[in-house]
């Protein structure tokens, strides 16, 4: 099956450009519009926002849980959060391979009123990476559609991880991507591209890694074959995931964080790459270049310049500013790193114009020789008179 999803991902995927796309809008919204404010307690504060996408009819609360374990185990049974006077209660827990499903019960027993939480637990994904395969993703993400929990009518489903807006980020994308494809009857239709910017305007930076971007688009890709009517897939999905299988003694350390791409702005922020390699950017000339047509005779003093002077050269706009803005921290030792050779070649040329340059050695010569013959001079007459 070929569809415009497939046709962008191959296009990526061959120009090698997730890392420059999955950082688009990465830094150019706010989310104070679609924060989450707490009701209960001193502080209303939650790293958490609502994430609409009224097409799909989804509603998703993603938030950052970097924190402990805010459920009980089995030998606990319940937990107390004294803070806000809320029960929590294991009811069930059904262990997978690579996931776990719980049951929960939470009680307000201020007001005794009581929910009922189903939990799912996504247990071997790894921070900043992905799941190992599309199959297991979708075999999950299908575990918990199956529940109704992402039913409009069940209110927003919370979803989080570390900073709730990479593997969260990831779940989501794929979910509304598969699901309007669905609506929409037509796969071509969905553009995960625009999906992803879409609900970028609700929570800054969803989707950490270019992995987990092209991850996204393989997980929609797979997905979508079940969509068409290939309802043999999903059989297939739990097969290769292999969930009856005993879970891991030992999970992996995570993998560290990935390095931002993109070049620094004059605010210290980063500036977001194309979103394909074939937008081109006007090409910044290298510091060598612009010094070499600042000063039409080029030689090795005038690749540094003394910072009052730098000063008062920015000021006239004699010096080009871009310079430090694209270069950074590289530029800057760049030009440390000839300062101690610009003076030495500069003082060897001071030495070499001036007039006595080429009498040193031969007065150096006399005068020892001076101070040798005054010194035999002086121990004769001490050994002999």
């Amino acid at each position: 099956m070929s569809t415009a999803v497939e046709a962008e991902f191959r296009e990526i995927d061959e120009s090698g450009s997730w890392s420059a796309i999955y950082q688009v809008g990465v830094g150019a919204n706010r989310v104070d519009h679609s924060r989450i404010c707490l009701q209960l307690g001193t502080n209303d504060y939650i790293n958490a926002s609502l994430i609409s996408v009224e097409e799909a009819q989804r509603s998703y609360i993603l938030t950052q849980v970097k924190c402990a374990q805010y459920w009980p185990q089995r030998e606990e049974k319940d937990m107390v959060f004294e803070d806000t006077n809320f029960k929590l209660t294991l009811i069930s827990e059904d262990v997978k391979s690579y996931y776990t499903v719980r049951q929960l019960e939470l009680e307000n027993l201020s007001t005794q009123e009581t929910r009922e939480i189903l939990h799912f637990h996504y247990t071997t994904w790894p921070d900043f990476g992905v799941p190992e395969s599309p199959a297991s993703f979708l075999n999950f993400l299908f575990k918990v559609r199956e529940s109704g929990c992402l039913n409009s009518d069940q209110g927003p489903v919370v979803v989080h991880c570390s900073a709730g807006i990479g593997r969260s980020g990831t779940f989501c994308l794929a979910d509304t991507c598969l699901l309007l494809m669905s609506l929409r009857k037509d796969p071509s239709s969905v553009h995960i591209r625009d999906v992803l910017l879409e609900m970028r305007r609700y929570r800054m930076g969803l989707i950490q890694t270019a992995d987990q971007l092209r991850f996204s688009y393989l997980a929609v890709i797979e997905g979508a074959k079940c969509i068409m009517g290939d309802t043999s897939v999903q059989e297939s999905w739990k097969e290769l995931s292999n969930e009856e299988d005993a879970p891991p003694e030992f999970s992996p350390p995570p993998p560290r964080p990935p390095k931002r791409i993109g070049v620094d702005a004059p605010n210290g922020k980063t500036e977001p790459l194309s979103f394909f390699p074939s937008e081109t950017k006007p090409e910044v000339p290298k510091r060598e270049e612009l010094i070499e047509r600042q000063h039409n005779d080029f030689h090795v003093e005038s690749c540094w310049v003394e910072p009052e002077l730098r000063q008062r050269a920015v000021g006239d706009g004699a010096t080009p500013s871009a310079v430090h803005q694209t270069d950074g921290q590289a530029g800057t030792w760049d030009q440390k790193a000839e300062r101690p050779q610009a003076k030495e070649v500069g003082a060897a040329e001071e030495e070499g114009d001036s007039p006595l340059g080429a009498w040193k050695p031969l007065l150096a010569n006399v005068c020892l020789c001076t101070a040798l013959a005054l010194g035999v001079y002086v121990c004769y007459r001490a050994c002999f008179h």
